[in-house]
């Protein structure tokens, strides 16, 4: 029973017999109307004929009655047929003068025609004879005025009309049902190459997300379908795959300092003795602060990759920024700097963009050789930072992978104070939340120059980065 009433809603319904079902409806409605429209036509076109036939008819009587008693008229065009039905000649007192063949029966109607004119009558019934639509036409004799009545047949156009209706209530049906069987065996045949794909989908697992769906050959949608989900499943065998480096290569990073303190942790309850200001300055403490400052690039990077939009979106003078940026780097360092700051604003999450700024400017004083300079500027409705650097640089092969989670390039950029190959990576992520871009290219200074590119669009206060 509960079967019964699933199939009666039409949400449960598959897509074959959704479609079925609408096609049958719809060419039920087609062929309902337009079997109304041909009956009526048809049935319009068979009653103008008869008039038109029975208008004639009396025409040709009258014509005869100018020189002709009435007693006088040709059999002929007393004669019936298919769409005359009974022809009459009234006098002025309503007696019939003259009349069909068979027909012995009172006047039609006793409405007087003036000579030469000609009136419809309607729609007449006799009992004994049938239903006409009468023409009547006046004429003139030498006994004097007559009217003639021709009635044209109604029963012929009805029986027509009916043996028509009959056929199509009979093939409507037919025709109705062979288009929802063949609907229904068509929509089945396009959905199987569909219904394969899902079920290869659905048996590849996350072990082998490296298998791919054959692509037909054909250029249709269900052959963009099969490109579709093998795009899909490639992000997704790379999206695993990067996930595991990731897990891998923050287990190692994070297994390098752990190891150091344990192992001093291990000589200090081994020789207690040797526990003195120098290990824990040298040894226990740069390590922790290493490892602490990995594991908060690591959530960091974490709470980016679940919001991507800003945080507390506040108006940030990126100039500002810039500016402490350039005095921080002359104060803890010998490098020359250069600045060309102009005052600019966007609107976004005020730490996340000075921590993207710092770490572009960090990486760029822990490469430099004598010099690095700063510059922001409006452009396009833009904000632009750019941060040059005269140090190695970086070849064009490695500007991509930079960005990259634990990357870090040849041993001219290697780490030297604890960095683990994440600054970039936080500055990329910064940068996608405020629908922004950067790229890395050759500086004129000779090293690599950080380009950032963000938008000045405000963006919405109530958006999160973090959660």
């Amino acid at each position: 029973m509960s079967a019964f009433v699933d199939f009666l809603r039409p949400r449960s319904w598959t897509v074959r017999v959704r479609s079925a079902v609408a096609s049958t409806l719809v060419l039920a409605v087609c062929l309902i109307a337009a079997g109304g429209a041909l009956l009526g036509v048809l049935y319009s076109s068979l009653e103008s004929s008869a008039r038109t036939a029975a208008t004639a008819r009396a025409v040709q009587v009258s014509e005869q009655l100018e020189t002709d008693l009435p007693g006088q008229i040709d059999e002929s065009l007393l004669a019936t047929d298919g769409q005359i039905g009974i022809l009459q000649v009234i006098d002025a007192a309503g007696a019939v003068q003259a009349s069909s063949i068979a027909d012995g029966g009172p006047p039609l109607s006793t409405v007087a025609v003036a000579p030469t004119a000609t009136q419809d009558l309607g729609r007449i019934e006799r009992d004994e004879t049938g239903d006409f639509w009468v023409t009547g036409v006046g004429a003139a004799t030498a006994d004097g005025p007559v009217t003639v009545l021709v009635g044209a047949d109604r029963e012929p156009v009805e029986k027509v009309v009916t043996t028509v209706a009959v056929l199509l209530a009979i093939v409507g049906p037919v025709v109705v049902a062979l288009v929802a069987l063949a609907t229904y065996r068509l929509v089945g045949a396009a959905l199987s190459p569909v219904e394969r794909i899902r079920t290869r989908v659905a048996s590849i697992s996350n072990s082998d997300l490296g298998e791919r769906i054959p692509v037909p050959e054909t250029r249709d949608e269900i052959a963009r379908l099969a490109v579709t989900m093998n795009a899909m499943l490639a992000r997704l065998n790379a999206g695993q795959r990067a996930q595991q480096r990731f897990v891998s290569d923050a287990s190692h990073e994070l297994r390098s300092p752990l190891s150091t303190i344990t192992a001093a942790l291990e000589l200090a309850a081994a020789r207690p003795e040797l526990i003195d200001a120098s290990l824990i300055d040298e040894s226990l403490l740069p390590e922790a602060r290493r490892m602490r400052r990995l594991i908060e690039d690591l959530l960091l990077l974490a709470r980016s990759d679940e919001m991507q939009s800003p945080h507390g979106a506040v108006d940030v003078d990126l100039d500002d920024v810039l500016y402490e940026e350039g005095k921080r780097i002359e104060a803890v360092t010998d490098l020359d700097v250069g600045t060309s700051i102009v005052p600019v604003r966007v609107t976004g999450d005020q730490p996340a963009l000075a921590r993207m700024v710092r770490n572009v400017v960090d990486n760029a004083t822990r490469h430099a050789r004598t010099r690095v300079e700063l510059s922001c500027s409006e452009s396009a409705g833009s904000a632009v930072i750019v941060i040059d650097d005269d140090g190695p640089g970086i070849s064009e092969a490695e500007r991509e992978r930079v960005f990259d989670r634990f990357v870090r390039l040849d041993a001219s950029r290697t780490r030297d104070e604890g960095g683990a190959g994440l600054g970039l990576a936080i500055v990329a992520g910064t940068v996608a939340a405020h629908g922004g871009s950067v790229t890395v290219d050759r500086s004129p200074l000779g090293g690599a120059r950080f380009q950032i590119t963000i938008p000045m669009t405000s963006l919405d206060a109530s958006d999160d980065l973090h959660p």
